[in-house]
């Protein structure tokens, strides 16, 4: 195991326009039912190509594991194209074997958290968690409020996509075990997350982690580039930050996490938040029924959930 500290973060670049299906001609990559079937595929225009008959494979970690993954750019020419208003967005690995989390992985958010009053110290490791796949909500899905609580959070993440799977991953070679990057709101349940210093309960209701709308394949993104990330809360901006503020970047969390376990194609790690979320302001602010969450990530796109209440 390398011992970590911090540095090795992503960097910065330009801010981007918005992204959308309709914009760009990225290796985009999601999950999606349509007629009662759930598959894959490719985003091309105002489509999405089905990959699964094409690459033999029912879901899309199943794709990154197999060898046809290799061959994805030609298996588009012979998938069938599905208008994407017609297809439900799933999450973009809709049950993961793992969900890794990282906790206050940005300078500005650990000292947002200080500064509200939690006791809490840098460590030389990266401080991690589980998700729970049902946890989890696709682009345009509702994340839920759960009944017990009003303090519903937002935390606007980069989520990366395991492909090449391993144990004792070196730092030096973690890029290479990269499938893809896509978005993540690891929404938090501030009044169970402060039960007890093992944060967990707080992060694992379901339906409250959004995760979309699809993946950018690594080869879209140099590693190492910093991108922009934005969270709004009805159209107000209250996360701005980028990737290269991590404290642990992503050669690290991946090392760290497959010292711990092995890690298999479709795990998801996500990575941290900046600041700006809602605990830390005064007065405290918390999302609430009928408000729309959107994170938005240079590169990737933008995912959008609309908060509902549990029923």
């Amino acid at each position: 195991m390398t011992k970590l500290g911090p540095a090795e973060t992503m960097g910065l670049t330009p801010p981007a326009a918005r992204c959308s299906p309709r914009q760009g001609d990225q290796m985009k990559l999601m999950s999606f039912r349509h007629a009662d079937r759930e598959s894959f595929g490719a985003v091309v225009d105002d489509d999405v190509i089905d990959l699964s008959g094409p690459s033999g494979s029912p879901t899309l970690a199943e794709f990154i594991a197999g060898d046809s993954y290799a061959e994805r750019e030609a298996l588009v020419a012979q998938g069938n194209p599905i208008p994407l208003a017609e297809v439900t967005y799933l999450p973009v690995i809709p049950r993961p074997e793992k969900i890794v989390a990282s906790v206050r992985n940005y300078m500005d958010h650990h000292q947002e958290a200080l500064a509200s009053g939690l006791k809490r110290e840098l460590s030389d490791f990266p401080p991690i968690f589980l998700r729970v796949w049902r946890s989890q909500v696709a682009h345009e899905g509702a994340i839920i409020r759960p009944n017990v609580s009003e303090t519903l959070d937002w935390e606007g993440e980069l989520a990366v996509i395991i492909g090449p799977g391993g144990r004792d991953i070196p730092v030096e070679s973690a890029w290479e075990h990269v499938a893809g990057y896509s978005i993540y709101n690891d929404a938090s349940v501030r009044e169970f997350q402060f039960h007890a210093k093992q944060i967990a309960a707080g992060k694992n209701f379901e339906s409250t982690g959004g995760f979309g709308p699809w993946m950018v394949t690594a080869d879209e993104i140099e590693p190492g580039r910093e991108l922009k990330l934005e969270t709004r809360l009805n159209d107000e901006v209250v996360q701005t930050g980028n990737t290269g503020q991590m404290i642990f970047g992503i050669p690290q969390l991946i090392n760290y996490a497959s010292t711990i376990f092995t890690l298999a194609p479709g795990d998801v790690i996500i990575t941290g938040t900046p600041s700006g979320v809602g605990f830390s302001r005064k007065p405290q602010r918390y999302m609430k029924p009928g408000d729309v969450v959107e994170v938005e990530i240079e590169a990737i796109g933008i995912l959008r959930n609309p908060i509902e209440a549990q029923k």
